[in-house]
């Protein structure tokens, strides 16, 4: 069987995925010369137990890739198919096929890791030239962690920002897209330096909502954490219902 080329602008049904990677060992995304293992700093974040990275929590794999500013190839299952994400942190781009769009029943809840692997592309300007995908193949990062963070599966603080704490967000946070509450809350953020605790009892806000955005604002590298500030707070033990945007 041939492999798949790296640039396929296809993704694959779940079934597909599932053979190639029986045959081969891996996807063939990530057939290249090159890396075949991905940096030890980045496994050694990933496999810590007890953490929900090691458990396949894709916006704290996501999170523990930009800290360490390492790219990785992420088998994300997303309606029925299986979407090959790579990501750049250093360079805030991402490579798919096709843009991660929500489903019409699901949104992005239904999120799944299957599995990271190194990245077989490189960013575009890269001197490996060879390895650079198609152009319109690339996209803003940043867009597409704010909407991981606001409608994906994930409904509680990322590990990084939890605890006692109070967050105002940048004055970058601006530029992120957020409608009604989220955004009214986003607004006020830029004012005020408050604990989550806070947050949820704004209008139209609740404990997982004050959560979902304080990932988004600390996935786009537009928060502010402060500990010893006199408005932090003991992150809530709650998780209320709420409904999403």
């Amino acid at each position: 069987m041939q492999e798949r080329d790296f640039d396929d602008s296809s993704l694959w049904r779940i079934s597909e995925f599932e053979r190639l990677r029986r045959q081969m060992g891996s996807s063939g995304y990530a057939r290249l010369d090159g890396p075949t293992v991905l940096s030890t700093t980045l496994v050694a974040e990933l496999q810590r137990r007890d953490t929900d990275a090691a458990r396949g929590d894709v916006l704290e794999v996501l999170a523990a890739c930009l800290r360490q500013r390492e790219s990785a190839l992420l088998y994300l299952k997303h309606d029925g198919l299986v979407w090959p994400v790579t990501v750049f942190p250093a360079s805030d781009l991402y490579h798919s096929p096709r843009p991660l769009q929500p489903s019409r029943d699901l949104g992005l809840a239904d999120l799944t890791l299957l599995a990271v692997e190194p990245p077989g592309l490189r960013p575009p300007g890269h001197y490996q030239h060879e390895r650079i995908g198609r152009a319109e193949a690339y996209r803003p990062l940043v867009p597409l962690l704010w909407q991981l963070a606001l409608h994906g599966p994930r409904e509680r603080l990322l590990a990084e920002v939890g605890g006692t704490a109070a967050y105002r967000a940048l004055g970058v946070a601006a530029r992120l897209g957020a409608t009604g509450a989220m955004g009214a809350a986003l607004e006020r953020l830029r004012r005020e330096t408050v604990s989550l605790r806070e947050i949820a009892t704004w209008p139209g806000m609740s404990v997982e909502r004050a959560a979902r955005l304080v990932n988004a604002l600390y996935l786009a590298r537009s928060l502010m954490v402060m500990r010893a500030h006199p408005a932090a707070r003991a992150e809530p033990a709650s998780r209320l219902p709420s409904s999403r945007r």
